[in-house]
């Protein structure tokens, strides 16, 4: 399910945090600075979360007017976006220069989605019906790309993917013959099958998955998989527990009952803990609900004590922390320091999706070729 956004401007993130710029000056990365952040949290006063004020959004000039929904966090010096007019791009020095890497030919492709393994390695999936859903890889940092996927059935259409290592993935197709459709590859991309329909139950009238902001199927570990839902009488959650095959499904307390509401993008920090967010999607619409958590794999989920203000279309643990999770929409970024129970608004620039690397490399991306970091606020 496709959905068009229109909102703008940017006032500076007063998000993650002053600890972070303290631990940079000092020489500190990955795992020593995560510590730092996720000890935050345990100082709040007075309403005021310390550690929490000192990190904004940078934007990054790309070069590009494309809207871009797929975004991959390598490091904090690399990352890959992808977007309209077949447009996918790649920095490796934080986001001082682009290259286009764009794929021969795709300038009529819608690129929803893009996973990364490493600096050289990715893989991209653009969205559509028919043969506009398709999948490449590359192995030579863009230099050179193989289509490994076309979908020739009028009847799917293609929203996300998603890679537990680097050769087992899945990506996922809105309901054909009642049933969610889901590719798996054991090659890193490089092929595909269509997996059998029967562990697969069964969707609802008008229910499909939005391809937002590449987080609508998600994966943690070897063999967890979720996918989000709307468009239909309740937003739901799929898992499976074995790489696609088979899948359970739960109501998400999102809101729904309209073809521009559910559940947008998903985080798991493991195989139980998750966040989901979404709402309606149209500017100017209220989403009471646009937030919720699961501690049991996505069984049950709980509406969030103090969800986002607005719909969310991405959302993003901050790696090694129990607590601390980004989402972004067209109306601004939220921090959670309580593991999703309370979100708090932080920025009012516009972004589809978030991602966060191992070393803390946080990015996010979205209209009018946007493209920010989070970095420790200058003094």
């Amino acid at each position: 399910m496709t959905e068009k956004k229109t909102t703008k401007g940017l006032t500076g993130l007063k998000g993650l945090t002053g600890t972070l710029r303290r631990a940079a000056a000092a020489g500190l990365c990955g795992a020593a600075l995560v510590s730092a952040v996720a000890a935050a949290p345990a100082q709040a006063q007075q309403g005021r979360v310390e550690g929490l004020s000192g990190a904004t959004w940078r934007l990054k000039d790309s070069g590009s007017d494309a809207r871009f929904r797929g975004l991959a966090a390598v490091s904090r010096t690399t990352a890959w976006v992808a977007g309209t007019k077949g447009t996918v791009l790649r920095t490796h020095d934080g986001g001082r220069s682009w290259r286009n890497v764009s794929p021969p030919g795709a300038e009529g492709l819608e690129f929803r989605d893009i996973e990364a393994f490493d600096a050289r390695r990715a893989v991209v999936l653009a969205i559509g019906e028919g043969e506009a859903s398709r999948v490449f890889r590359t192995d030579d940092a863009g230099a050179t790309w193989t289509e490994s996927f076309r979908n020739t059935d009028p009847r799917a259409f293609y929203d996300c993917l998603t890679f537990f290592d680097a050769r087992n993935g899945i990506a996922l197709s809105d309901p054909v013959d009642g049933k969610y459709r889901v590719l798996a590859t054991g090659d890193g991309g490089r092929s595909w099958r269509v997996l059998p329909s029967d562990g697969m139950p069964a969707a609802q009238p008008g229910e499909a998955a939005f391809a937002a902001g590449g987080q609508c199927l998600v994966s943690a570990g070897r063999r967890d998989a979720w996918f989000a839902t709307g468009g239909a009488a309740t937003a739901r959650v799929f898992h499976s527990a074995d790489r696609g095959r088979t899948w359970t499904v739960a109501d998400a307390p999102l809101p729904a009952g309209d073809p521009a509401r559910g559940v947008f993008a998903l985080a798991f920090r493991d195989a139980r803990t998750g966040l989901a967010v979404g709402g309606d999607y149209r500017a100017g619409q209220p989403s009471p609900k646009a937030a919720a958590v699961t501690a049991d794999g996505g069984a049950v989920w709980t509406v969030a004590d103090a969800p986002p203000p607005a719909y969310r279309s991405g959302v993003t643990w901050l790696p090694h922390s129990r607590r601390t999770a980004l989402a972004v929409g067209p109306t601004g970024t939220d921090v959670t320091t309580d593991g999703g129970r309370t979100w708090r608004a932080v920025d009012q620039g516009s972004y589809d999706t978030v991602d966060c690397a191992p070393d803390l490399g946080c990015w996010a991306a979205g209209e009018q070729g946007r493209v920010a970091r989070l970095e420790p606020a200058r003094t």
